[in-house]
């Protein structure tokens, strides 16, 4: 019921976002807004974002591709288009909900009982659960008084923030909350988060951190 819960929010607050609706400039929109800045990544400039209103065909499975040195994640459609992307967050870019849960299903699926041989599909693996499945006694919140936040990006395509460190980066559900200490969560507000515009996505997980 909690996970079903926890979906219909991500929906919702995505397809909110998606409408790009007019957030009304009252005293708490101006205060959030103050933790909001419209950045340009300059390392995702020439990645080609899906537009929301187009659905692309349903992902069936992916694979670990390699070019020389350089080793990718390469997305496989059903309609047998691929797509390769080097880090996690360029998948984001272009992903929606739907692209995020059925690539975190089929991952699960592999490695339910065998841990993944490639580092790629083993940060991919870890970065999922961590996504979708936090607990509080991971490691990653346990050394929370060793980081120090030097970017924090909203991926409002498919409901995701990520949270890059100096020792680890985390990807977080939009709508689920997580064992950020409080001085990470004060640190995160400080550097502001980076939003393609301003959005009811963006406000709903500013309010939510700062409750």
């Amino acid at each position: 019921m909690v996970e079903g819960k926890e979906k219909r929010v991500g929906e919702e607050l995505i397809q909110e976002s998606s409408k790009k609706q007019k957030v009304d400039d009252d005293k708490e929109t101006t205060e959030l807004k103050q933790y909001m800045g419209i950045i340009l990544d300059e390392e995702e400039v020439t990645i080609d974002a899906i537009p929301l209103a187009i659905k692309s065909p349903r992902i069936v499975d992916w694979t670990i591709h390699k070019e020389g040195k350089k080793t990718y994640y390469q997305i496989i459609r059903a309609n047998g288009k691929c797509k390769m992307y080097m880090i996690f967050s360029h998948m984001l870019k272009s992903f929606n909900r739907e692209d995020l849960e059925t690539l975190y299903k089929l991952v699960k699926a592999k490695y339910k009982s065998i841990r993944p041989v490639e580092d790629l599909d083993l940060v991919l693996w870890n970065d999922l659960k961590t996504m979708f499945k936090p607990h509080v006694k991971d490691a990653v919140w346990g050394n929370q008084q060793d980081y120090k936040v030097l970017s924090w990006k909203l991926y409002d395509s498919c409901g995701v923030h990520f949270l890059r460190m100096q020792h680890v980066q985390i990807y977080m559900l939009v709508e689920k909350r997580y064992p950020l200490t409080p001085p990470i969560i004060i640190d995160m507000l400080n550097k502001k988060l980076q939003v393609d515009y301003f959005s009811d996505m963006a406000y709903q997980l500013l309010k939510l951190l700062t409750k």
